[in-house]
């Protein structure tokens, strides 16, 4: 049978800025500051690694509302050459 033993943890040194967005957040659930927490560890701790494998979604996730950028990438096709590392210039 599983155990639902509950722990407790103080976080200290919690930056306010950090402290407000969090009081903030749960206001808008309709949490407490301590449910939001619990719900933000839980969601980011007991998701799948398949889920967490992109980080590179994760990152560029806050940024879609914005529209993003196109880029234009440059192509690779031309070959430079090989600096010469024998001359005085890379002594």
């Amino acid at each position: 049978m599983a155990s639902n033993k509950m722990a407790s943890i103080t976080i200290r040194k919690l930056d306010d800025h950090i402290k407000t967005r969090l009081k903030v957040r749960a206001a808008h659930r309709g949490h407490s500051m301590e449910e939001e927490a619990r719900v933000i560890l839980s969601t980011v701790l007991c998701r799948k690694e398949e889920d967490t494998a992109n980080w590179i979604d994760d990152l560029r996730r806050p940024f879609l509302e914005l529209g993003g950028v196109e880029l234009d990438i440059p192509t690779r096709d031309a070959h430079r050459a090989i600096p010469d590392l024998s001359s005085d210039d890379y002594s």
